[in-house]
């Protein structure tokens, strides 16, 4: 892969390949991506949506939209510091594109931004959610009426795919969503291929699938523009960006994570700082640290040491294999080939025990799986009985709430995977509000 295409400017719908220079100098196009995702109603949304705990009503706790916020911040570090050495390297990024090392931190950070606009509510637990009504469930009945691709698109649903969905689906009549530039499109991208053929290797990026059937002839154009590299089976190589922005998820959940878990009381405090001190040990001043009277200033400064020391780690790490990277070769996350990898699995792994998996968590995971089953049937069913010509008022009502044209020609899968994304784009309290109304409780 190239850097002068992987770079690249130019929106869908675009006649001709646009070029850094030929840029407005007082709002440059990576930057505009930013400020589009930033001002949509998709990630304003995710400011009720579950980060860690569902329904919570605390202020200690991230939700999707600080988590993202985050993320974006540690993006736009990374991809600034991996720029600078990227031009070092290869100067006529510079000298004849006129790309700045400030267009890959803008990159990074625009893509970090959206890289959880897809999720639906009540966090994975609302993935695994709708794919288990057309796995296991109701929704088994439309099996019959897909083609196996389809079908596999709802039974795995994945927010990554619902996410390039959201980001490039043209509605009533605005071409291509928020017409982002290719460049941070790709970046967004962790998962470059269909949901079939699904035979997972040891490469991160054949983990899970990245665009669904509706949306691969853009896709497919994105991928081509960028020179992604095709490696059969309708898969691809990562944009190299990517891997940025998954350090910075990475970084984040693990830090982020963990702290609300001490904020909420579901992790000692003293255990916390200890393992936060494993993992900072050669960058912590000791004397700055015992000044600190607190042990919530004592955690926000090791946070921040940890943050810093694992993007500077993580750069490292890509700078050292950006040509492996290049030829799509690279296989692992960038934080798998960490000195800290260790002490990261140590906190994750408490993380697990004391945060996801305890009680409050888990109840509210269970309320959030029966009010997407619940939606999920009575929009569904709505949709069949009118597509049967045998539609009740109910349905008709229902489906006045969804912005899309009712079309009875419309494919069964269109049908099905515009319910899906309309209630992927609720906040958990307005899936609840709706979940209420159809079960009757007035309020």
């Amino acid at each position: 892969m190239q850097w002068e295409q992987l770079l690249s400017l130019k929106k869908q719908g675009d006649k001709n390949k646009r070029l850094r220079i030929e840029e407005d100098e007082t709002r440059l196009g990576f930057e505009v991506d930013y400020d589009r995702v930033i001002f949509s109603a998709a990630f304003r949304s995710l400011q009720d949506k579950t980060q860690v705990i569902p329904l919570s009503k605390t202020s200690f706790v991230h939700t999707r939209l600080t988590h993202s916020l985050e993320v974006s911040v540690v993006g736009r570090s990374l991809g600034r510091t991996v720029g600078k050495a990227i031009l070092k390297k290869h100067p006529q990024l510079q000298n004849v594109h006129g790309f700045q090392f400030n267009d890959f931190g803008a990159i990074v950070a625009a893509a970090a931004l959206a890289h959880d606009i897809g999720n639906p509510p009540f966090g994975h637990s609302g993935e695994k959610a709708i794919g288990d009504y057309f796995l296991n469930g109701n929704g088994k009945r439309f099996k019959d009426k897909l083609t196996e691709k389809q079908y596999q698109d709802l039974v795995a649903f994945e927010g990554n795919a619902n996410g390039f969905k959201i980001l490039t689906q043209s509605k009533n009549g605005v071409e291509g969503g928020l017409r982002l530039t290719f460049a941070t499109l790709g970046a967004f991208m962790k998962y470059p291929k269909q949901s079939l053929p699904h035979k997972p290797t040891t490469h991160v990026a054949d983990k899970k699938f990245g665009v669904f059937q509706s949306d691969t002839t853009f896709f497919e154009e994105v991928v081509s523009d960028l020179g992604l590299l095709n490696q059969g089976n309708g898969r691809y190589s990562r944009h190299p960006l990517t891997y940025l922005v998954e350090a910075a998820d990475d970084i984040c959940y693990t830090l982020i994570d963990f702290e609300d878990g001490i904020n909420l009381g579901l992790i000692d405090e003293d255990i916390a700082l200890e393992y936060l001190i494993n993992l900072v040990r050669a960058t912590l001043k000791k004397d700055v640290y015992s000044a600190l009277k607190t042990s919530q200033d004592r955690l926000a400064y090791l946070r921040a040491l940890a943050i810093n020391t694992l993007i500077s780690e993580a750069a490292e790490i890509f700078i050292d294999n950006e040509e492996e990277i290049l030829k799509g070769t690279f296989s692992e996350a960038l934080l798998d080939k960490s000195k800290y990898k260790v002490q990261i699995a140590d906190i994750i792994k408490i993380s697990i025990e004391k945060v996801y998996q305890s009680a409050e968590v888990t109840e509210k995971e269970i309320a959030g799986y029966n009010i997407l089953t619940t939606l999920l049937e009575n929009f569904t069913t709505a949709f069949e009985n009118l597509s049967n010509n045998s539609e009740r008022q109910y349905d008709l009502l229902l489906l006045r709430t969804i912005d899309f044209q009712v079309d009875t020609s419309v494919s069964v899968y269109n049908y099905l995977m515009e319910c899906c994304n309309y209630i992927s784009r609720l906040t958990d309290g307005n899936a609840l509000q709706i979940f209420q109304k159809i079960k009757g409780e007035m309020h």
